[in-house]
């Protein structure tokens, strides 16, 4: 049976920590950007972890 190719798109957008934590950018960024207040915007440029509830899923389809 051949290998599991990882998700090519889904690499690009999650990067594994040294403890082996995802981390993931914000959503919610780049369109509609006027209408959003300037804290909300600057929030949303930090990265964040990537919730418990899809850690599995991800974590499978990112290894290789």
């Amino acid at each position: 049976m051949p290998k599991m190719k990882s998700k090519s798109s889904l690499t690009k957008r999650v990067k594994v920590t040294k403890s082996g934590k995802l981390v993931r950018s914000s959503a919610y960024t780049s369109h509609l950007a006027p209408r959003k207040t300037t804290k909300q915007k600057r929030q949303l440029r930090k990265s964040q972890l990537v919730h418990k509830s899809d850690y599995k899923r991800i974590k499978y389809l990112i290894q290789n």
